[in-house]
């Protein structure tokens, strides 16, 4: 007989702090900003389209929603040094059975090319193998996105399959790449694996 672990709790809203960023719970104040993040053309050509308009008062709605989720945890990546909003960082899809997640994040230009997008997700991650229990996180990420690839693998995400020619931004196809990190990988490099 297996023991497992308890069932996660996606109710309490953590405020998760590092080096350079705190991870913390969202607001309906918050919907400005992240409006200025999502239209940034950069997170416009990296990030999956919205199923939803994405109108002020939609934006006001969803991330004055956001802690009352039992099934998801949405956080808030800001600067730890002034408090300005970067950007998002989810663990979402939550599969009861198999113990996993989705990841995604983005992050604006003021939170790019600084170390903030690589602790953000060590410290979600991080999270979600210590707190929540989870056995396994998942994400997508688009051929052309190197800079998040990168981030990804150096947290200790590995590719576990592509979907081809599965997006279409400016005109070209571009293949998703599915990279995933499993607990026990987690508990031998808390997010520093070593590389060749």
């Amino acid at each position: 007989m297996t023991h497992e672990p308890p069932a996660a709790d996606f109710s309490l809203k953590p405020v998760l702090t590092g080096e350079k960023t705190v991870l913390r719970p969202f607001t309906a104040a918050d919907a400005d900003t992240m409006a200025e993040i999502i239209d940034d053309p950069e997170v416009l050509r990296f990030t999956g389209d919205s199923p939803n308009e994405l109108t002020p008062d939609f934006l006001r709605s969803w991330y004055g929603s956001r802690n009352a989720q039992p099934d998801r945890l949405d956080l808030a990546v800001t600067d730890r040094a002034t408090g300005e909003l970067l950007g998002e960082a989810v663990l979402h899809d939550w599969d009861p059975a198999r113990r996993s997640c989705t990841f995604r994040t983005l992050l604006g230009p003021t939170g790019r090319d600084r170390g903030i997008g690589t602790e953000a997700v060590r410290l979600i991650v991080g999270h979600g193998f210590e707190r929540l229990g989870l056995h396994r996180i998942d994400l997508d990420v688009y051929s052309h996105n190197h800079r998040a690839r990168h981030v990804y693998e150096k947290v200790g995400f590995t590719e576990a399959g592509v979907t081809g020619e599965s997006v279409l931004r400016d005109g070209e196809r571009h293949d998703a790449t599915l990279m995933s990190i499993l607990a026990p990988d987690w508990a031998k490099h808390r997010g520093r694996p070593v590389r060749p």
